[in-house]
């Protein structure tokens, strides 16, 4: 009776142990990705404030969850000259101490909010990732890395073919005529026929690209790199087009926006302080700098990227390609109405939880029953003429 009721107490303390670490990996595994959350959603702020490391271009965030409600700093990092055009105290005075930088606005759900708060709060108490030791393996390169290097046009080798079969074609008329070298005559005529098929398929190409401008690749008054910005410092997109959301126009930002971080930064990796100093100079002469824009549409073509951003949920390397791999811009698309007509008939729209969508009862109800499976762009009008010219 005493074996039994001893092993009865030993199994029960031994399940309420294991439980409780159960529970305690529970627990923290959802605090690590509450920390994760955090840390992505502070990256943005991170070019401007650090926790605890002092004042950066705006003031050190360590405890400020502490001196400020929650409300107000929510109200204040959504949209923060809405509060000191409010006339609100202590907004003007942190805005005014800053030298008057405006901080760009953002659109952080509650819960994003949240997160993003209980991160600058538990900062210091976040759970240390476990050290490891791991031996990177060397990168495949192909070639030495040449900064601000331009793209090759693929089809510059068509223009090559091009000259060289006219010239063949010459040589081949005139021996058929006048020289006589070659005798038998069906060569001529071959030689003659491949290179005019070679010639024709060129013209038929470059004919359909004509007023296209695919492989676009300018070079701007400044060498300005995306791969440093947004691949090495995963600045994100939206921060300096802050417009691509609520505008027809991504926006280029203004010099006051780059100053955010080269207030600071004042030395680049490649160009040392020749390319930065353009930035000041900008700043100090009140001229804006003369960037070339890369995509261009007919002035009969109707385009919004709040409407493909906002509403579409695109994300922007879907049109512009892979950005932060690359140093220069250029257009890869042809943006022909072919193209943009074949996105619209097998792109889903994300139908589902989006208010903008919701007057599509029929859609809606089709989707509930199971009769389709997705909403393509075509499906509401996306090749309708009128969406895009009028």
């Amino acid at each position: 009776m005493l074996i039994f009721l001893r092993s009865s107490l030993l199994k029960s303390f031994s399940t309420k142990i294991i439980s409780s670490f159960i529970i305690f990996i529970f627990f923290t595994g959802i605090n690590l990705q509450a920390q994760d959350d955090g840390k992505k959603l502070f990256q943005i702020c991170s070019a401007c404030h650090s926790i605890g490391k002092g004042k950066l271009i705006g003031p050190d965030l360590k405890g400020v969850t502490e001196r400020l409600d929650r409300d107000w700093l929510a109200s204040f990092i959504n949209n923060s000259q809405a509060v000191v055009q409010s006339g609100d105290e202590y907004a003007v005075k942190v805005f005014q101490e800053y030298n008057s930088i405006p901080m760009p606005p953002n659109n952080y759900s509650d819960e994003q909010m949240n997160i993003l708060l209980d991160y600058i709060e538990n900062f210091d108490k976040a759970p240390k990732p476990v050290e490891t030791v791991a031996v990177a393996e060397a990168p495949e390169v192909e070639g030495e890395y040449v900064f601000m290097e331009e793209t090759a046009y693929p089809f510059a080798n068509l223009r090559i073919s091009f000259i060289i079969s006219a010239i063949i074609i010459a040589l081949s008329l005139i021996d058929l005529f006048i020289t006589k070298i070659v005798k038998t005559r069906f060569i001529h005529i071959l030689i003659i026929l491949i290179s005019g098929a070679i010639i024709t398929e060129v013209i038929v190409t470059e004919a359909i690209s004509s007023g296209r401008a695919t492989y676009y690749e300018p070079d701007q008054p400044i060498q300005f790199s995306h791969k440093i910005h947004a691949g090495d410092n995963l600045i994100d997109c939206n921060y300096c087009h802050f417009t691509v959301d609520e505008s027809k126009y991504a926006g280029i930002p203004p010099v006051q926006l780059c100053m955010n971080c080269h207030n600071l930064i004042k030395e680049g990796p490649y160009t040392g302080k020749e390319e930065i100093a353009k930035i000041y100079a900008s700043l100090e002469t009140g001229m804006p700098i003369q960037w070339v824009k890369v995509y261009y549409l007919p002035d009969h073509v109707y385009f919004s990227h709040a409407q493909h951003v906002a509403v579409g949920k695109l994300e922007c390397e879907e049109c512009h390609g892979d950005l932060t791999s690359v140093d220069r811009v250029q257009q890869i698309g042809d943006l022909s109405m072919g193209w943009c007509i074949e996105c619209h008939r097998i792109k889903a729209v994300q139908f589902i939880d989006n208010d903008f969508y919701s007057r599509y009862t029929k859609l809606h109800e089709e989707l509930r029953s199971g009769d389709i499976n997705q909403v393509t762009v075509s499906n509401i009008g996306g090749d309708d003429c009128q969406k895009c010219h009028y």
